[in-house]
């Protein structure tokens, strides 16, 4: 894999391309981004891998290699500590609670002695309350205008970016740049010869929500907070701009009216399958009026507070998204989806592209250099079509792949409970449930029982979470979920029940893992507004969405889910698919044939003799060739 991609790189050409568990792929791709002596970036799905790369195993290649190349981590703005905002927190600590006092003392005394400013080296939790505070947002940073510009960590990192030979980052800040980009406003991240990106399966997902539009009630109301925030207090206002005043308090009424006027929606919802959206039309009118007045008000004032100054920007921008988003459908619109997502804090309209393949494309022909796009889950059945289709690329990329070395046959069996009744009937969840609790028992608790569904979560846990359950129970939501997957580890028997984001980027090693239970097949929820505008595109260009779109969608995410198990030779593990539609449907031929080539069962005879426990396993590294999945007893054939 290493000399496929020098020889890539040295050609300034593009490689798509597969690598299994167990294959070394960062060091293969990490030692001839190095050797090569360009200007290289690097992307990762988490700014957890981005940490790990940039504090681990870069050094690592970088002291094996004698090399001097200079390494640059950037992340987001919003991952470094603004020494502005800081100094105005402090200034308002009396008015905050005691934890946000207390939280905010700990980041006074951090900041005294970091030189990065990344907020992931401080010893308090990423997600803390403080942190809004003495973080800026491409909305609230004033930019040049700040008074503490030479002391400004997200520039510092950015200026190290440029002069680094490598410089990592993470698939949300890299999307982000590419949106600048096409909107003509700049770029944050410093242009390549080549760009790496890992965990590149999640890129068009991600990049999705960055090339579309939105507006959210909170961007409103952390502008009205930024507003008052900015006078010190209401009361300063009041005294200060009388009429900058009632101005911000008719818009936050405007935006809390707007979350209202979707109280009968729940979740996502298409902007069509609205009861009757013409309501919701005339409260966005007045939204858009409140706003008009706030950045009238503010250019009366026009200088005589900067934050103010760059609220006036802020309300222009979010005037300028309303008008897209609330006009009226046009013939350009046939590509994009409008919909909505209403929750408890709020709710975001958005305007959603339903293919990025054009803007990729795009994208490398106004910047050319070359592309390594690579993951464990890319193919479907060996074919890269999908993925390639994604990002804009036809025949002309090169693809490649590279099996795991694990023997998956003798490290791992595939368990398909018989007997199962239809997913779609009432009492599927409730016979998971109780399958998961027999098999539970015969790994003694090690277990992942990971659910396509938050509703089915809350099912199982309400049965599972009782005295006489018998091992640890790890709920998601319960803790964070660094929190979740440490005690995970320590436990040593422990049973954790997740869903979407237990799925990809976990590593559990050793015993401490040894079974992964997964309730149904993958499959997208079919009333998701983009994944119903997604079908009606293809059948309108004569293609079949199941094949060309949800079945790949399902097959990738199976695989993710199945890499949780077996992670690296001396690992032993069952995986357990619950859904009988494996074995019912001609589509599962699709999974068997993209998944490892685990031994295959129906009978729980089996299940209790393979989790008997094993005599050591000597490590060893098999050869990385494509091998056929034994069966034993009742199982089907491919």
């Amino acid at each position: 894999m290493a000399q496929t991609i020098a020889q890539i790189i040295t050609a300034e050409t593009s490689l798509i391309c597969e690598a299994g568990t167990g294959t070394g792929k960062t060091l293969a791709y990490l030692v001839p981004a190095v050797l090569s002596k360009r200007k290289v970036v690097l992307s990762t799905g988490t700014r957890a891998l981005q940490d790990q790369l940039f504090r681990h195993d870069l050094p690592l290649v970088l002291a094996a290699l004698n090399s001097a190349a200079r390494v640059a981590l950037l992340k987001g703005r919003s991952n470094y500590l603004c020494q502005y905002r800081l100094e105005r927190a402090l200034g308002r600590a009396a008015r905050l609670n005691r934890d946000l006092r207390a939280d905010l003392s700990r980041v006074r005394d951090w900041a005294q002695v970091t030189t990065s400013g990344d907020i992931a080296e401080c010893q308090i939790a990423e997600n803390a309350s403080v942190w809004p505070l003495v973080t800026s947002t491409l909305d609230n940073c004033l930019a040049q205008d700040c008074p503490r510009l030479n002391r400004c960590h997200p520039q510092a990192a950015r200026r190290q970016a440029q002069e680094a030979d490598i410089v990592i980052v993470n698939h949300h800040l890299l999307c982000a740049n590419f949106a600048l980009q096409l909107n003509q406003v700049g770029a944050v991240i410093p242009e390549p010869q080549c760009w790496i990106i890992d965990e590149a399966h999640q890129l068009p997902e991600i990049a999705m929500q960055f090339f579309g539009l939105a507006l959210s009630t909170k961007q409103v109301l952390d502008l009205t907070d930024d507003l008052v925030t900015a006078a010190d207090s209401e009361h300063d206002l009041i005294g200060s701009a009388p009429g900058l005043s009632a101005a911000v308090t008719a818009l936050t009424t405007a935006a809390h009216t707007l979350h209202q006027a979707f109280a009968n929606v729940t979740g996502r919802v298409a902007w069509q399958d609205l009861d009757d959206p013409e309501p919701i039309l005339r409260v966005l009118a007045q939204l858009g009026e409140a706003l008009t007045a706030v950045a009238d008000s503010l250019t009366a004032v026009a200088g005589q507070n900067k934050e103010w100054d760059r609220g006036r920007e802020r309300c222009a921008d979010l005037l300028k998204r309303l008008a897209r988003l609330a006009a009226p459908p046009s013939e350009a619109d046939a590509d994009w989806v409008r919909w909505v997502d209403v929750q408890n804090w709020g709710m975001r309209l958005h305007l959603t592209p339903l293919d990025v393949a054009p803007i990729f494309a795009a994208l490398r022909e106004q910047a050319p250099a070359t592309w390594i796009l690579t993951s464990a889950t890319m193919t479907v059945g060996g074919s890269f079509d999908h993925f390639a289709r994604q990002m804009g690329w036809g025949a002309e990329v090169r693809t490649a792949s590279w099996d795991s070395p694990f023997d998956y046959p003798r490290q791992a069996l595939w368990f398909l409970p018989p007997d199962m009744p239809d997913p779609s009937t009432a009492q599927y969840t409730q016979r998971v449930a109780v399958i998961a609790r027999e098999l539970i028992t015969i790994a003694q608790g090690r277990t992942f029982l990971l659910f396509t569904s938050h509703r089915a979560l809350r099912e199982v846990a309400a049965q599972f979470d009782t005295p006489s359950f018998g091992y640890p129970l790890l709920i998601q939501g319960s803790a964070p979920r660094a929190a979740l997957l440490d005690r995970f580890r320590s436990l040593g028997n422990a049973v954790l029940l997740g869903s979407t984001s237990f799925w990809e980027g976990v590593d559990v090693r050793g015993e401490a893992l040894s079974c992964v239970i997964i309730d149904k097949l993958p499959f997208a929820m079919p009333d998701d507004p983009i994944l119903r505008a997604k079908i009606a595109a293809l059948q309108r260009q004569g293609l079949n969405p199941f094949l060309e779109y949800q079945l790949p969608h399902a097959v990738i995410a199976l695989k993710q889910g199945a890499g949780r198990l077996i992670r690296d030779d001396t690992d032993r593990g069952l995986f357990v698919v619950c859904d009988p539609r494996l074995l019912t449907r001609r589509y599962g031929t699709a999974f068997f044939n993209s998944l490892p080539p685990m031994t295959r069962t129906q009978e729980l005879a089996a299940v209790r003799a393979f989790m008997q426990p094993p005599e050591t396993l000597t490590p060893a590294v098999k050869p990385i060739k494509r091998r056929r999945a034994r069966t034993i007893k009742k199982t089907e054939d491919n």
